[in-house]
């Protein structure tokens, strides 16, 4: 008979505990979906402060993106901008210079399709979505190259779409844009 009411109270003890990590779990997944819900609600009436276009089919006559406009250049703040468009199949210009530990803003966008910017090592990576232009913040810590792969199938020559970010002292960068205001790696 002993026996029997230890069972009973070992059953009692598990049920009570099984009701503990199911009402646990409960909560988890329902604090979950609250987050899920209020972000989405909060992105779709909250968009994006600041949302800059650029007319894809006059990127290379005018404005921000025209050919002599591209490349790394050193605002008055200290900091630089690297400009760049994606087109099939290349990143124009194909491989940039930047400075390093200096902050770093990249502005990119597309002229035909989607394509991705991704530069390997680092947290950047975004779609190029012509009409729009993509601005991602970055301080490079190394010296050394980095890839920068198309990572959004653009067509056929899609596999052939590569660039390069090379990273050099500051000292060397700033002596290279005093004698030319827009760095790419073929000057």
């Amino acid at each position: 008979m002993a026996v029997e009411t230890d069972h009973g109270i070992g059953e009692a003890v598990a049920a009570r505990i099984e009701r503990r990590w199911a009402t646990l779990s409960i909560v988890i997944v329902g604090v979950l979906v609250g987050m899920a819900t209020f972000i989405g609600i909060h992105q779709a009436t909250m968009p994006q402060g600041r949302v800059e276009t650029a007319d894809p089919g006059t990127l290379h006559l005018s404005g921000e993106f025209i050919e002599s406009n591209l490349g790394s250049a050193v605002e008055a703040d200290g900091s630089v901008t690297v400009r760049a468009i994606g087109q099939q199949y290349s990143f124009t210009p194909q491989c940039v210079v930047v400075p390093l530990e200096t902050p770093i803003n990249f502005r990119a966008t597309s002229a035909d399709v989607v394509h991705g910017l991704l530069i390997e090592g680092t947290n950047i990576n975004t779609m190029l979505v012509p009409g729009y232009v993509s601005v991602l913040p970055i301080r490079f810590k190394a010296l050394g190259e980095h890839v920068m792969p198309c990572q959004e199938f653009c067509g056929i020559g899609h596999q052939g779409m590569w660039g390069k970010v090379k990273v050099v002292d500051k000292t060397e960068f700033l002596n290279r844009t005093a004698a030319k205001r827009r760095l790419t790696c073929v000057d």
